[in-house]
């Protein structure tokens, strides 16, 4: 998916190899410079690189090293220092190819934590706040004719802020109880891309299974729109005019073509697939077959080709009808486990894409049909291979810890920057915007927490109407699509009674907190259990803690069953979430170590989640 002769010449660093993969799988375009690896770096500790102005060329004390994308906290960085370090810079220097001299050049981050300004050659280029959604910027007019191009970033963090939204990152210097280590600034990739000034801004895709058809909204540049319209009027030339082509193909074939003309900065169409010929069902996506189709979009100017994208989407329906949740139409009981995002050398940041395939495979393996990706917007490339191997993800945000007018402000953007990034990916299927009154402490008997709550569940509606919202994961919910109830219960028989009626089942005050505050209750929901189990099973060194404990294979798998079988047979519960995925630093309640080994056979915990153990 790279293009590997530009990777190849610009990309020299140390550690790992930097990635080639493409980082916007969903909207690629075939040339791209990825810029990954090696780059100077400083702790600013003392703060002195905005008044020494280290952005400008050759200032500053860059006196380390680190390879990006990853944080100086891990060890894949070169560095690995889990201090407190909350201003750091980033400078290295670049060439753009030659061919890219008619073209504008657009600077991508893919996220750093958490506020970050940028400078290309000592001239201000972009600044950004959000540790987990990505910002890019046009940086042409600031490059040098003549090359020998230099990158400035500039990332403070606020790492002892307990009202930023962090997720799991921990507000002291190590980690201890659920909080694991902090990623400060850099954590995905860094990239360039050529685009022409009239060009293809976004597309979305809203699959329609009822209707056979797929809704598309495609976005344009102001260049695309102005000329689109000139070309549109009397006087102009025919030849002026602006075009926007999509075709879609499956497994090849192409299935539909449509050409529209450019007038406005968004164009809507709704596209007819007219090669379901077996009531859809070979083509519709699932877990069990995650079939994708192929979007090619291109805008054509004066008969000339100035812009190409290729995208993807997947017909899949997520809806809830008479307390269940349906694929495509049809009930189907989730099977999730938690995936908290974290690996030993990397941190938030995986070191291959083979690592993020592999964890997904061992999900699958596992008998799991999905993941609650915990406290983490993912990097787009999981969601990409989630969407190509069949893997339904709950997309979760990073919350804050505490409440306050700033946190409200700061949150609410960035989960709405995570729900435009992610809209198109076909593994979503529930959006997930707070978990365990994370930001909202007071919920219970604050007005405005409560507000604040139903504010998100309907902000994140009014963006996306084709996928369920959960009001705060856990308890204490209002308004909200989904029950979804955190239970660490170990007891079968506990676990039986408590989810053998609805009643019983979202009465109930698991961890000591209702399900429901502010005057909500129960109105038919689907129900399900969405974190449990969470067995400590010690299989390495490591040493830790979980929510109970086992003491030998043959336990784990008892206790396994045991709190699993309750969720299975209640004909209450719709789905679950299993915790966890894997060991996590100090926890060490993982159905596989921290390094992804596997602490009893596979195929022994895909009885006991399917149901057959």
């Amino acid at each position: 998916m790279s293009n590997l002769s530009v990777f190849q010449n610009q990309s020299e660093g140390a550690g790992v190899p930097p990635r080639p993969e493409y980082p916007r799988p969903q909207f690629e375009r075939a040339e791209w410079l990825n810029l990954n690896g090696e780059w100077e770096f400083a702790f600013d500790d003392e703060r002195r690189g905005d008044r020494e102005r280290w952005y400008d060329s050759g200032a500053g004390a860059f006196d380390r090293r680190i390879t990006v994308p990853f944080a100086f906290q891990s060890r894949l960085s070169g560095i690995g220092d889990p201090g407190f370090h909350d201003l750091v810079w980033y400078r290295r220097g670049f060439d753009a190819p030659s061919d890219w001299t008619d073209k504008r050049v657009v600077l991508h981050i893919g996220a750093c934590d958490y506020a970050s300004t940028v400078w290309v050659n000592g001239r201000w280029a972009a600044s950004h706040e959000g540790g987990h959604t990505p910002f890019h910027a046009d940086v042409t007019d600031l490059l040098n004719a003549d090359g020998g191009n230099e990158i400035v970033v500039r990332a403070e963090d606020f790492s002892r802020d307990v009202t930023l939204p962090r997720g799991k990152q921990f507000w002291k210097e190590g980690s201890e109880s659920i909080f694991y280590t902090r990623t400060t600034g850099i954590w995905q990739t860094v990239w360039l891309e050529p685009v022409a000034e009239a060009h293809i801004a976004k597309v979305k895709f809203t699959p329609d299974i009822d209707r056979n058809e797929v809704r598309m909204r495609v976005f344009f540049s102001r260049e695309a729109v102005n000329a689109g319209r000139a070309a549109g009027t009397k006087t102009a030339a025919a030849e002026e005019a602006v075009t926007a082509v999509v075709r879609i193909r499956f497994d090849g074939e192409l299935i539909a073509e449509e050409r529209f003309p450019v007038l406005n900065a968004e164009e809507s169409r709704a596209i007819g697939l007219s090669d379901f010929n077996d009531h859809g069902l070979g083509r519709w996506w699932t877990p069990e077959k995650p079939s994708l189709y192929d979007a090619e979009l291109e805008l054509v100017r004066g008969g000339e080709t100035v812009d190409a994208v290729s995208s993807y989407f997947g017909m899949r329906k997520i809806s809830i009808e008479d307390g269940r949740i349906n694929l495509n139409n049809r009930p189907y009981y989730m099977r999730l486990v938690l995936d908290q995002g974290y690996f030993p050398d990397g941190v938030l940041t995986a070191p291959t894409d083979e690592d993020l395939v592999r964890d997904i495979k061992l999900t699958k393996e596992m008998g799991f049909d999905g993941v609650r990706k915990h406290q983490k917007m993912e990097d787009p490339r999981f969601l990409y291979w989630c969407d190509k191997m069949g893997l339904l993800v709950w997309g979760e945000a990073a919350n804050a810890y505490a409440y306050s007018e700033e946190y409200v402000r700061s949150f609410t953007r960035e989960w709405q920057e995570a729900v435009d990034r992610d809209y198109n990916h076909p593994c979503i299927v529930v959006w997930v915007p707070m978990n365990e009154s994370w930001g909202i402490p007071n919920v219970q008997i604050d007005k405005r927490q409560q507000d604040h709550g139903l504010t998100l569940y309907h902000l994140t509606r009014s963006l996306d109407d084709s996928r369920p919202v959960i009001y705060n994961d856990g308890w204490e919910m209002m308004r909200t699509d989904i029950v979804a109830v955190h239970d660490y219960e170990w007891r079968e028989d506990v676990l039986n009674e408590r989810y053998a009626t609805p009643e019983k089942a979202t009465s109930g005050v698991p961890g000591n907190r209702r399900i429901f505050v502010g005057g909500s209750g129960y109105e038919g929901q689907p129900i399900l259990v969405t974190e449990f189990g969470g067995i400590a099973y010690k299989k390495t060194e490591q040493e830790g803690w979980g929510y109970s404990g086992a003491e030998n294979d043959e336990d784990f798998l008892e206790r396994l069953g045991a709190v699993i079988r309750p969720m299975t047979v209640s004909g209450v519960v719709q789905g679950f979430c299993y915790t966890q995925l894997t060991d996590v630093e100090q926890e060490i309640n993982g159905l596989v170590t921290y390094d992804r080994t596997p602490k009893v056979p596979l195929e022994e915990i895909r009885k006991v989640v399917r149901g057959g153990r």
